[in-house]
């Protein structure tokens, strides 16, 4: 559920775009997935703590209802577009890597899969199951940007993901508001 429901979303999405980027710009994969890697890893942790957190304190029927609808909401995001608001500038001297990490952090911070990783984190008994699977979402999405660089962006049926993903949000939403009712 966490892969499927990240690698979906993550489809045309701004950090997806900042991998394109980040691959024109520094023309080296591999500490750029290793960067995408372990930030992705760090930001889905902390939203995964988070989610888990907040699961705690909620009961089965109110927690089921909270994330169908944040679901739903999700749904809808997948329909807006994303776009690089500003390029990022990391400094030559930092590397790939280094900047890879930072940008990929910090752009995933609010993000749709970091919201869908606190929702699913909540649902879910197994944080690490839920970490495992977002993050492995993430690089479904993103190793194909950077191995295959602007050729592959351009080939991309970004509209035809959105809509995907929205369904998926939907479809995931309406099955934990039907739990909700049933409690």
């Amino acid at each position: 559920m966490s892969l499927s429901t990240v690698a979906v979303a993550e489809m045309g999405d701004r950090t997806q775009l900042l991998a394109l980027m980040l691959a024109a710009r520094y023309r080296r994969p591999l500490p750029i997935l290793a960067g995408v890697l372990c930030a992705t890893l760090a930001n889905h942790l902390v939203a995964g703590l988070i989610g888990v957190r907040l699961g705690r304190f909620l009961t089965p029927a109110v927690l089921d209802g909270v994330i169908g609808a944040s679901m739903i909401v999700m749904a809808l995001w997948a329909l807006k577009p994303d776009s690089l608001d500003e390029p990022v500038e990391g400094r030559e001297q930092a590397g790939a890597f280094a900047a890879t990490l930072v940008a990929f952090f910090i752009a995933e911070i609010g993000d749709k899969t970091q919201v869908a990783t606190v929702a699913l984190a909540a649902a879910y008994a197994s944080l690490l199951v839920v970490v495992a699977g977002t993050t492995v979402g993430m690089l479904i999405a993103n190793v194909p940007a950077v191995l295959l660089g602007k050729a592959f962006a351009d080939r991309l049926p970004v509209r035809t993901l959105h809509y995907a993903a929205a369904a998926l949000f939907v479809i995931l939403g309406a099955l934990f508001i039907y739990r909700a009712l049933q409690h």
